[in-house]
């Protein structure tokens, strides 16, 4: 992926927009090479050209090979994966991998070999999370969560809920645009009951930070929060002990006020839901199943590699 990204034609961002070959319909994932402005920005914010490319591949290489504690795929396309989020410097690199590496064997229960045809029923039998169709207007990613009545913890645990955000997630690095541009998660509280609060254990709102912000190998650009009813001050305090600075200067709180939201995600590309102009969902993780789906191989994959046994 990254060798065809810098030698190939560049598209541009409006050509980025139109599905690819490699994506016909709305579900699915772009495997197109990097749009020029997406290549101007990796090289502006990620030091991302031709000459420090090779030169961080290497050095990762030799830090792995040096200190040999980890099991990795040593091809450029999957050491990018760790490379670009720390900004092509090899030892941040080296470190990411192994705090990625780290969590799996920590909490291997939850993360240690999940696969989409095994896990099929918490992609299509709930509604809790999804992906906008739709990129924003910087060509990132949504997610949205729905943590609000639309979540039945008893058809639904919080461990299963980690679970299907961990394998949207390494699907996501499919995508060497969303590597590069990364994601926004709308997390939507409409409807919290006392039902979703007692769901949510410190354990859990530690787990999820604590991979969020130390071991995901993806750009987390923003989260927003929106429609959270009174009850959700109850539930706030548990987060935000575990909530770094580098997150909350990236953390906005909305409630129904969307014109607030609009401020960050263009209306235009937003669905009536959340105020936008798109039309109201009408699809769910159901519909992202079948990609998740082609990606067992890829993920199986992804699941072998970790620390050395």
């Amino acid at each position: 992926m990254l060798k065809a990204s810098l030698s190939t034609k560049r598209l541009s961002l409006d050509d980025c927009r139109k599905p690819s070959m490699k994506m016909i319909n709305a579900f699915g994932l772009d495997t197109s090479p990097l749009c020029a402005e997406t290549s101007a920005l990796a090289e502006r914010e990620l030091r991302e050209t031709p000459e420090q490319v090779q030169k961080s591949l290497a050095e990762l290489r030799e830090l792995l090979k040096e200190k040999n504690t980890m099991s990795y795929k040593d091809t450029d396309e999957y050491l990018t994966i760790f490379l670009r989020p720390t900004h092509y410097y090899a030892q941040s690199a080296y470190d990411l991998m192994k705090r990625l590496a780290t969590f799996k064997d920590k909490n291997e229960k939850i993360v240690g070999n999940p696969l989409p045809r095994e896990e099929k029923a918490l992609f299509t039998e709930n509604s809790v999370v999804n992906v906008l169709v739709d990129r924003d207007q910087k060509n990132r990613r949504v997610l949205i969560l729905s943590m609000g009545s639309a979540w039945d913890p008893k058809n639904l645990s919080s461990e299963q809920l980690f679970k299907v955000l961990y394998l949207i997630q390494i699907a996501s690095l499919v995508e060497e645009e969303t590597q590069v541009r990364g994601v926004v998660i709308i997390i939507d509280f409409h409807g919290l009951s006392t039902k979703q609060v007692m769901a949510m254990s410190p354990s859990f709102a530690m787990t999820l930070l604590l991979y969020i912000q130390e071991s995901m190998p993806l750009r987390m650009k923003e989260v927003h929060i929106v429609r959270q009813p009174f009850l959700f001050n109850m539930v706030w305090p548990m987060f935000k002990q575990f909530v770094g600075d580098k997150l909350k200067k990236r953390l906005f709180f909305h409630g129904n006020k969307m014109s607030s939201l609009h401020k960050h995600l263009d209306s235009n590309m937003l669905p009536e839901d959340y105020g936008g102009k798109k039309p109201k969902l009408n699809y769910s993780s159901a519909d992202w199943y079948p990609v998740m789906q082609d990606l067992q191989s890829y993920i199986a994959d992804w699941n072998t590699y970790g620390l050395k046994k």
